[in-house]
This record gives C-alpha cells, structure tokens and sequence, in this order.
C-alpha cells in the first residue's frame, strides 16, 4: 500500500481554490477530499527516487472552513489512524474580511518527544497546541516562515548519527548535509514532528529561504563564493540545496495560476523523473540568479504580501553590490505598484532586516566601504574578514539597495492611494524588536514599520543578546558615527527609532489586519512541565496610523 511519508501540508489558499503537499512511498495519485464536496487529485511526480504531489483544490466557498482528508490510490492516509489531533481543515477568507499573518524565522527541527530540549520550547508547536485545544478559536490565517526552516550546516545530534552512517563525517562537509537525500532527512526531522505536522495540515504558510537552508553567511560576498565554489563538496550542497527548496517550500508558495503557467513544474510532471530537468534548473540558477525567481507575490483580500529572496538575486560584485539584482529589483517594484489603492496594508518579507540598531547598520556599511577599497587594499582585507566574522550582510551591507527600499516604501505610502501601513517583516537575528523609519525628505503618508521575529526554535546566544541591547544606545550611535566617517558613508534616506523590545526566546509575531487598522501581537513559548508548550503574551500594539484608529 502506498504510504504518507510526508505532509500534508495546506500551502496556498484564496476564496475558492487552495493547495495541499504531500510526499508518498510510491507513484500514486493523491486526491485530496473536503467535508463540503470540494476536491482535487493530482498525480506524483519524481525527484531523486522521492516522490510528491501538489493538490489543487478547488470548488471552496469564500468565508468557510471545510475539514479535508487525504487519499492516495484510493486509500485514506490522512487523518492518521488514532490521531489526538483535530481535523485538518481548509479555511478561505472572505473577500472583505479580517487577516491574521503570524511569521517568524529560524527553526531549528525540535528533539524527540522523549528528549530533552536543548534550546526550550517550540513556539509553532505552542501555536498547534493552542489551535488544536480550540479548533473554533482564533488562528492565522497564513503563516509566513521566513528562512532557515532547515539548517544544512547546523544539524542535529540524532541527524548526524545517521548521517554517519551513509559518510566518513571527518570528511567534507562533515556534519553539515551533502546532498539531496540529506536534505530530505531535515524536512521529516522538522515536519513529522505530530503537533508540527499538524498544524502545517491546517494553516496556510508562505515560506522563503535564508542561509541556514543553505550554509552560514550564503552568498555574503564574491571572495566568500569563489572560495566555497573552490571546495569539492560546495556545488553538490548548493544544487541539492535549490532543489531540495524547489520541492518542498517554493511550489507551494505559487497559486494555481503560476503553476499552471510554470514550464519546469509542467516539464518535471510530465518526466518519468524529473531529477535531470531540476539539477539542470538550479545548475543555471547558480550561475546565473536572474534564471530564477524565487521571490513572489500574494494578495489576501486587502492585504498585499511581496516576499522578497535576499539571499540568491544578489549582485556581489564590490564595485556593483545590490541585494537584488536589476531584474529582481524591477520585479518587486512592479508587483508593490500594481494596483495601488486596492489594498490596504502592505507586507514586505524579507528574512534579513532592513532596520537594524544603529550601531551595527553603521558598521554594516562600514564594512562594505571597506571592502569596496575606500580606505585602500589593506582596509579591504580587514573588512572582507570581518564581513565573514561577525556576518555583516543585511540591508544595511548594501547601502543603494538600502537607499532603493527606502525609496519605494515611501513612493508606495504616499498618495491618495496610499496603504494604510507598509510592514518588513523579518528574522534573521535570533530576538525580536519593532522599528519605525522617518523620511528626512518626502516621507510617505503611510505608517511603516519594521517587524522583526526571531527564533521560532533555536538559541540566542549572549553575544547576540549583547550586541543588539548595546546597538539601539546613544552611546553605541556615537560609535557608529565614526565608523560611518571612516568610510566615508553617506547619510543615510531614513531616520529610525526602536518602539518595542528587544524581546528575546522562542517566539512569534502577528498582525492583525482589519480594513486600515493593524494590531501587533508577539507571543513567547512557554515550557509546561509534563504537556505540550504554551504561547504567553509579551506585547500587543497597535499599528494602524493614528487617524485610523480604532476604540477596543
């Protein structure tokens, strides 16, 4: 009998129309069943002896929640037999109705439920159990997972015992995963975890990538690639890496449309494998990052969410550094312009931030002024090591495209048909904090924020701890004034100033989304001895511009 050996996972959904993921022991056709009669089948396709399916579902009524199972050849796989947990369902929103996003980053995949747990509770896994204690209460409407929900470099302890058992682990890459087998082992060690499996059945999500999903500091500088492209392990790890991606998180952050309009899913469907056709894909985006489109975006009701890849489009030539590459940079112009004065908030994911404490955002540019050979060849050494050191590769590391973001959020926020909030959401810096920007010249009418989330599941060391309460002080803003005189910066297009935190542990933020109100809501795992975590309060706010204001 054909087996779930993973998922489902409920990715893309609108008013009438949604996608399920799943990967099967076997070819076999997955059909997808809803309690209201709407349905989908779709045939597996194969990669690297694996094999997957992506469900459309379509025949939903806008506003309603539908439970779903999962069939494959006929046979029910989906609710598990005995499953404690709820059913799966399918919620579409209404075309005029309340969003609630929740998002946050870095996951690193949780121990066996009999282990213990290294770096504290799972805040997914408190949002699961909470939804699943009351399946009618209140839940997001999507969840945007914004990078390192695997890490290739950074593997567990029970992950590395079986990696040792295919490879010499004092060879190169050593613990870190070597190829496309590897990775699927990642994506079952995060994804079958009962109450994550769960609750990625039931809740939307949107995903993007960051470097963890590849390796530390991914694509930092052109001296960093050259040297990992030197190495006899790189290419096989970036490939499998793409691929790997490609098929578990990037088709289903793509609507039925695109897929439909998309030649190397058509092609990969239609293959007996479609290993050759996705190595020969990311093959070309490796070369070339203007081949590929990683970035894409999503319109739920009013809001307009445009998620941004900063880690594969980038430019890294020093005499030319950009986050986005001029295709790319183009790209997601067009898609925050189109149709303005048809949605009233704005998201912009993004997984570094754009608003940094202002110490470190001096330093960033510093070093990138460095490293450009402003203060000659010596300096730019000095700064290329310390670019890979202390991983001064965000926003702020690219001073134009820093400049360009600033740029197209307030020509964006202004106007008649100005949003009523423009958000970057992101991670990337294992704590949490909010951070409102000030045009020195032509600001926008928009209220902006930068919402940042970080870990959902993972460490925060000290260092980090430290550098980021010592970045937002006066004193630390004096220091990075002299950096940026060093390297002869220019100033930068924006003010900013934190308003909230910083919040450190395992968390996650949302934002509820109401005609033009926004609320802010972070909530913190919390360990319940002897059940599953709880999710804890730490700051609710309110976002919405001050003449949008809403009495609760």
């Amino acid at each position: 009998m054909t087996g779930l050996r993973l998922g489902p996972l409920l990715r893309y959904t609108d008013g009438s129309s949604a996608t399920v993921w799943v990967e099967t022991s076997r070819p076999c056709t997955a059909e997808v069943r809803c309690a209201d009669g709407a349905a989908g089948t779709a045939r597996t396709f194969q990669v690297a002896g694996h094999h997957y399916a992506l469900v459309p579902v379509t025949g939903l009524t806008p506003g309603t929640s539908t439970a779903y199972e999962v069939f494959l050849d006929g046979t029910r796989v989906w609710p598990l037999p005995g499953s404690p947990f709820p059913p799966s369902v399918i919620r579409t929103l209404a075309d005029d109705g309340e969003v609630r996003v929740a998002f946050g980053s870095c996951r690193w995949a949780a121990p066996p439920a009999d282990g213990s747990d290294p770096v504290g509770p799972d805040a997914m896994d408190a949002l699961g159990a909470r939804i699943a204690a009351d399946p009618a209460g209140e839940r997001p409407d999507v969840l945007l997972l914004l990078g390192d929900q695997v890490y290739a470099d950074e593997t567990s302890d029970a992950t590395q015992r079986w990696l040792a058992d295919r490879r010499d682990l004092k060879e190169p890459p050593g613990t870190g995963v070597a190829d496309y087998e590897e990775y699927t082992h990642l994506y079952y060690e995060s994804w079958l975890d009962p109450g994550i499996r769960w609750l990625l059945s039931t809740v939307p999500s949107c995903m993007i990538f960051d470097d963890h999903d590849v390796i530390d500091d991914w694509n930092t500088s052109a001296a960093w690639l050259s040297d990992m492209r030197s190495t006899p392990w790189w290419q096989e790890r970036l490939l499998s890496g793409l691929m790997s991606y490609w098929v578990y998180q990037h088709l289903g952050n793509l609507s039925p449309r695109e897929l439909a309009a998309d030649p190397l899913y058509a092609a990969v469907r239609e293959a007996p494998d479609g290993t050759d056709l996705l190595r020969a894909f990311a093959s070309r985006a490796d070369a070339d990052a203007a081949t590929a489109r990683w970035s894409y975006r999503r319109d739920f009701g009013r809001v307009r969410l445009v998620m941004v890849d900063s880690r594969a489009a980038r430019v890294l030539a020093e005499d030319g550094r950009a986050m986005l590459d001029p295709a790319e940079e183009a790209w997601v112009r067009e898609q925050v312009m189109d149709g303005r004065g048809t949605y009233d908030h704005l998201l912009i994911g993004t997984s570094l931030p754009w608003l940094l404490p202002h110490l470190i955002h001096d330093a960033e540019g510093w070093d990138a002024a460095l490293c450009r050979g402003e203060r000659g060849p010596r300096w730019a050494r000095i700064g290329e090591k310390l670019r890979r050191a202390a991983d001064l590769e965000h926003w702020a590391a690219f001073p134009g495209s820093f400049a360009d973001l600033a740029a197209l959020i307030a020509e964006a926020g202004s106007g008649p048909d100005a949003p009523a909030t423009v958000c970057v959401l992101s991670g990337d810096v294992h704590h949490a904090y909010v951070a409102e920007p000030s045009w020195r010249q032509g600001g926008p009418d928009a209220r902006v924020a930068q919402l940042v989330c970080s870990p959902v599941h993972n460490s925060v060391p000290l260092s980090i701890r430290l550098a980021f309460r010592v970045g937002w002080h006066a004193g630390a803003r004096a220091l990075g004034r002299c950096l940026a005189r060093h390297g002869r910066l220019h100033r930068p297009p924006v003010r900013w100033r934190k308003t909230g935190g910083p919040w450190f542990g395992n968390q996650l933020m949302s934002l509820t989304l109401r005609g033009r109100s926004a609320l802010l809501r972070l909530e913190e795992a919390r360990a319940v001895r002897g059940d599953r975590p709880l999710l804890r309060t730490v700051e609710e706010s309110d976002l919405s511009p001050r003449s949008e204001r809403v009495t609760r």
